[in-house]
């Protein structure tokens, strides 16, 4: 999933780091890190027009970025609608 790359092409990097802490140095260190990956999915999943543009990039319905978020640690508590 290229959920990652996508905020960066949306230009939500610096919103993301904002809402996380994390700077770009963490975030490269993180990348493959599942609790990570997680963080990246809730915070696209905190907007529903972001769910949308993140799948709609990716050729991917929002249930299997769902899915994603779910297999992910902490991801049984997510779900969008």
């Amino acid at each position: 999933m290229g959920a990652l790359a996508w905020l960066a092409e949306a230009e939500l990097t610096d919103p993301f780091c904002n809402a996380t802490g994390l700077d770009a140095a963490e975030i490269r260190r993180s990348a493959g890190e599942p609790w990570f990956l997680g963080a990246v999915l809730d915070f696209v999943a905190s907007s529903d027009d972001w769910v949308r543009r993140c799948c709609a990039a990716q050729g991917v319905p929002p249930e299997t970025l769902m899915a994603a978020r779910a297999a992910l640690p902490g991801g049984e508590q997510h779900h969008w609608t």
